[in-house]
């Protein structure tokens, strides 16, 4: 069975493009909206995002704990943010290799932003039964595809509630 390799999914955030894309390109806020996100730690020099940034993130299923390290690939204030996961483990992120690449798109839609989240699995080199067959153990039972789309439409929808109330507590 040949793999899914990209889901993507969107949502309208009211709020304007370049607020919403200040709060979601700081990776060490992804915390509070991602089901598995545990916040993350930015390596080296910290001056807002900027393309080659470092940062580890730290992340949860269920009793499972492991750390990812990730760099900015894309910092286009209010259009795009995106980041490539390159190296994981369990304390620290040991074993390098491409893991997946994470990007988020901004629109503006009729006095809000249309925020598009895209999850790519990298793992190209992996033949697809060894993906799959690993993907349902980590899973518990599903591709990753399948499970990052529950898990994108479960960031967006905590991603829009929280920068809404934040947003409208601000002006």
């Amino acid at each position: 069975m040949s793999r899914t390799m990209s889901v993507a999914d969107s949502i309208v955030v009211d709020a304007p493009p370049a607020y919403v894309y200040e709060r979601l390109s700081d990776p060490t806020a992804m915390g509070r909206w991602s089901p598995e996100n545990r916040g993350a730690t930015v390596r080296g020099e910290r001056r807002g995002t900027y393309v080659g940034m470092v940062f580890e993130g730290r992340n949860k299923r269920g009793a499972m704990g492991w750390t990812t390290r990730c760099t900015v690939t894309a910092a286009d204030p209010g259009e795009r943010f995106a980041f490539r996961v390159h190296a994981i483990g369990v304390r620290r992120p040991r074993l390098p290799g491409p893991v997946a690449t994470w990007e988020y798109r901004f629109e503006a839609v009729d006095g809000g932003t249309r925020v598009t989240e895209t999850w790519t699995d990298d793992r190209r080199s992996w033949p697809d039964f060894l993906a799959n067959v690993f993907d349902r153990v980590a899973t518990g039972g599903k591709t990753f595809a399948e499970f990052q789309r529950g898990n994108i439409r479960t960031t967006l929808k905590r991603l829009k509630a929280a920068l809404e109330a934040d947003f409208r507590a601000a002006s």
